[in-house]
């Protein structure tokens, strides 16, 4: 297998008893690549997702990351690998802070000669998330503020923030500007350029068609549980891509899904 590719899988199926949800999934991703997945609701996009992430058990097929056969066996050992994510139901605890959210699982500690007693480092955590922040262009006036007296905007950056602070090996969005107003979508598009210009690799799930033709390299298109399209950004249009969506038009390769 190539050293470029950052997740690469084969034949990924689920199904939920006779229900098949996903089907014969093989996806690659290169280094520094932003691909979107588009397609209908019930398409299969965010099912694809969970059994990259660990969050179902898949019913056959396998997913390398960066060239490692992998399985996990939930999405906090594929966030140790390095995989994060923004789901559509944020992962955040609304009775902590900013800073605890960022660290939330992973604090930072001193005294470590302690054990079990050492102390959080607070200080540290919270020059950190300034310091992300700042870096995708997230802004919150006080961080010290509890996640459940934010908007959904701030919420949805903060979760963002997350994944950018601890220099993934890849990031996965699905949805992430769902119900955001416009400054909020244009507030979490910024940092997604950020992470482009970083040469971090990206998944992004998204409806929004003005929003896939501005940020990705690549679209790749589910139909009922399948992959039926794989375009390149500068040889399509929101209107081919639609047509791919809809059933119209299917690529020679994937004619098994039409």
């Amino acid at each position: 297998m190539s050293d470029d590719f950052v997740l690469k899988t084969e034949d990924l199926t689920k199904h939920y008893g006779g229900v098949h949800a996903l089907e014969g999934a093989n996806f690659e991703l290169r280094k520094g690549e932003h691909v979107a997945i588009m397609g209908d609701n019930g398409a299969g996009k965010s099912t694809f997702v969970r059994q990259i992430t660990g969050v179902e058990q898949r019913t056959r097929g396998k997913v390398w990351l960066y060239n490692e056969d992998v399985h996990f066996a939930g999405p906090l050992e594929a966030r140790e690998h390095g995989v994060e994510t923004v789901f559509q139901t944020l992962a955040l605890a609304d009775d902590l802070d900013v800073p605890d959210n960022l660290f939330l699982g992973r604090e930072r500690t001193f005294a470590d000669w302690l054990g079990p007693f050492r102390l959080l480092d607070y200080k540290s955590m919270r020059q950190s998330t300034i310091d992300a922040l700042n870096r995708t262009g997230v802004k919150i006036p006080n961080i010290r503020n509890t996640i459940r007296n934010m908007s959904g905007g701030q919420r949805q950056c903060v979760a963002i923030a997350r994944t950018a602070t601890f220099h993934s090996k890849l990031t996965i969005m699905d949805e992430p500007t769902a119900a955001l107003g416009v400054q909020e979508t244009a507030q979490v598009e910024n940092i997604i350029r950020t992470l482009k210009e970083e040469g971090e690799p990206l998944i992004l799930i998204s409806h929004n068609m003005r929003q896939v033709m501005d940020l990705v390299d690549r679209i790749v298109v589910f139909r009922r549980g399948r992959i039926c399209a794989n375009l390149k950004k500068e040889e399509t249009n929101g209107e081919d891509v639609v047509a791919y969506i809809t059933g119209a038009k299917t690529q020679p390769e994937y004619e098994e899904v039409a």
